[in-house]
């Protein structure tokens, strides 16, 4: 313990769920003289006996229960790196082995035994990066994840999969060279059954044995941020694993979960929920949060499954209403309320996104604006949409062109990550390049540039799941390591490169990511050609100058001298097409320098004309063009938009105003 250190004013603050560094009292730590010193919160347990190597796993050191349901023992024999467990008579008398909810270290599944570890101080090296970012307003960076599942990105020739060692060696350069600028991590946390992709966890403190040691986890952050990349780590405070020797009914009573069968039971998950209403289970869940970010410099933590914490109704069992008849549930909203206040107080750099699936409480922004006070949501709806949208036959896409733009009318209503994730890619719904129209694999790799294309233009943050970048056709598997051969093959090679090439565009791009979070950011020049099922659009950044214009073809027919309108009279040159042969298209020449010419278009009254490849996208930049030019076309289409919000607003304010008047003549009644 460190000096000035008050055990039971720590104690004290964990009862009330104010408590943030519980690891530092809970668990196993050095005693004063010799040996270890351990403590577990159990508090309707009749006896706990703490058992393991040190005494040949004998009844000999009873636990003794202090205040606030807390037991401890000190064990003199106890040396570093030894198995433990404790023995907990329950309070129905039922005796149980249970792993400590606090341990920094597991045996390595299938063996669950808790393992005395102290962890070294590590020297990092990236206070560069750390001051960097503290300047920085990652809301107007670019950010494109790389989402990994740790225990199957590659596998060495004998069949065992990478370590986070291995990862380190291989994973960073590939982020590199891939141009990505943050890598996200499926749970690292100890977890039982890889079946379960680490979301079913039980060591909220440690970094899973089949994964490596908390020191080469620490190497790999470190060595991330030396190459300007950062990381997160996926955080699962919702539910927990239901085996016996873990947490669920610790001292025989609902200690980490609810009272209500109902409510800690998680029927479709096969988990149990936590008591988010707990002050004791707050501070677990807040220490195990702080851990992470504090103990590996993580630069983000991505929470799981947010609809199931705040609503009642999410899962499949029955459920009761709250006090005021809703349907939420006001323990998990408090708490993750709570979770981004005290994390963004004390790291207000420190990403933290939101994995919520519902349109019934505001997410993210401000807790003054009633929002839970998240960065980040994913936004599972343009995810869905637009997957389901890509593997639609081109001959009717030109009625659903919706499919594609309808997440640019409520983008402003989230800050919105858009993901095309491992959830997308298993369980029989095919990987992102099988999801693609047709059987023929050109126009399927084509289709897939088309819709990474969409993703990167489209205003919001990016991710994309391992595999994905360059084509996998199987599904992910978490038990094995990507398809890494058939890189062998040129259309996947050529897919990888076209990744790479489209991440590397986004970062030099600022119209990317500059305003996206501002009604600026997107101009819509052309959303409804249901002819020729053509979607075209222009992305703005702070300076007048920077903008790209964004040409989409969705169908399987070449478009020749294509007519769109564009702002600004001038030369306009193609930057960007996704059919060039360098990524596996057939295209061995950009288009010509295009020349705009007086004509009306919708609300512009300059066009140019151009070729549009076949299921492919192509993006313009402004060469030589007249930035003064005032577009009037444009301008009145503007202030009509703008009479039109008005006239809306008031009658909203009026319907309202009238809605007010009748429900007051109804309580009058």
């Amino acid at each position: 313990m460190t000096a000035g250190f008050d055990l039971s004013q720590e104690m004290e603050t964990f009862a009330r769920g104010e408590n943030f560094h519980a690891q530092t009292f809970l668990g196993a730590h050095p005693a004063a003289k010799a040996g270890y010193v351990f403590r577990v919160w159990a508090p309707k347990a009749q006896q706990i006996w703490l058992v393991g190597e040190f005494n040949d796993w004998q009844e000999d050191l009873p636990m003794k229960l202090g205040d606030h349901g807390i037991w401890s023992v000190v064990a003199p024999n106890a040396k570093h790196g030894q198995m433990y467990k404790f023995k907990v008579k329950q309070h129905d008398g039922r005796i149980v082995y249970k792993i400590d909810p606090f341990a920094f270290r597991f045996e390595e599944r299938p063996n669950d035994a808790s393992i005395i570890y102290d962890i070294p101080e590590y020297k990092w090296h990236d206070g560069l990066w750390r001051g960097r970012h503290k300047r920085s307003n990652y809301f107007e960076r670019p950010m494109n994840i790389y989402e990994i599942h740790p225990g199957s990105w590659k596998s060495h020739a004998d069949g065992t999969l990478y370590t986070i060692g291995d990862l380190t060696k291989e994973l960073i350069p590939y982020l590199k060279k891939m141009n990505y600028t943050h890598v996200e991590f499926m749970p690292l946390m100890e977890h039982p059954l890889g079946a379960s992709w680490g979301y079913q966890l039980i060591g909220y403190f440690a970094v899973s044995s089949a994964y490596g040691t908390p020191e080469e986890f620490q190497a790999f952050v470190d060595a991330c941020h030396k190459e300007n990349i950062a990381v997160i780590v996926d955080w699962v405070p919702g539910h927990f694993c239901i085996n016996d020797d873990t947490l669920p009914y610790y001292d025989g009573t609902p200690t980490f979960e609810y009272e209500d069968p109902d409510r800690a039971k998680n029927i479709g998950w096969g988990s149990q929920n936590f008591d988010l209403g707990k002050p004791e289970v707050q501070s677990f869940l807040l220490s195990s949060a702080f851990f992470w970010i504090e103990k590996f410099h993580l630069d983000g933590l991505r929470v799981d499954a947010v609809s199931n914490m705040i609503y009642l109704d999410y899962d499949e069992g029955p459920w009761k209403p709250n006090i005021y008849g809703g349907n939420r549930n006001l323990e998990g909203w408090h708490f993750l309320r709570k979770l981004n206040k005290e994390v963004k107080f004390a790291h207000p750099k420190v990403v933290l996104i939101a994995e919520e699936s519902s349109a019934g409480t505001k997410v993210t922004g401000m807790l003054e604006e009633d929002s839970l006070g998240f960065d980040y949501k994913w936004n599972m709806g343009w995810m869905n949409d637009v997957l389901n949208f890509y593997q639609m036959d081109p001959l009717f896409r030109g009625d659903h062109l919706d499919m594609l733009t309808f997440s640019w009318m409520y983008r402003l209503s989230e800050n919105y990550i858009l993901p095309l994730s491992h959830d997308e890619v298993v369980h029989g719904k095919k990987s992102l390049l099988h999801k693609m129209w047709g059987g023929d694999r050109y126009k399927q790799f084509a289709q897939l540039r088309n819709l990474l294309t969409y993703q990167i233009t489209h205003p919001g943050k990016k991710l994309l799941f391992m595999g994905g970048e360059f084509g996998q056709f199987i599904e992910w598997r978490y038990y094995e390591g990507l398809t890494w051969d058939s890189l062998d093959d040129e259309l996947n090679k050529k897919m990888q490169h076209f990744t790479a090439k489209l991440n590397e565009f986004y970062r030099e791009h600022r119209a990317l990511w500059e305003l996206e979070d501002k009604e600026e950011s997107l101009e819509v020049i052309d959303a409804n050609n249901k002819t020729a099922t053509i979607l075209s659009f222009i992305r703005h950044g702070k300076r007048k100058k920077d903008f790209l214009v964004v040409v989409m073809n969705l169908t399987t027919i070449e478009q020749q001298n294509f007519e769109i309108g564009v702002p600004y009279p001038g030369s306009y040159r193609e930057v960007w097409n996704t059919e060039m042969e360098e990524f596996g298209g057939t295209w061995t020449k950009h288009n010509p320098l295009a020349k705009t010419k007086e004509k009306v278009f919708k609300n512009y009254d300059q066009v140019l004309s151009l070729t549009v490849p076949a299921l492919g996208v192509v993006i313009l930049k402004p060469e030589d063009v007249n930035l003064r030019y005032v577009n009037k076309k444009y301008l009145e289409s503007k202030k009509a938009k703008k009479v039109k919000a008005k006239a809306v607003t008031k009658k909203q304010k009026q319907q309202s105003k009238g809605g007010k008047g009748r429900q007051e003549k109804r309580l009058e009644k």
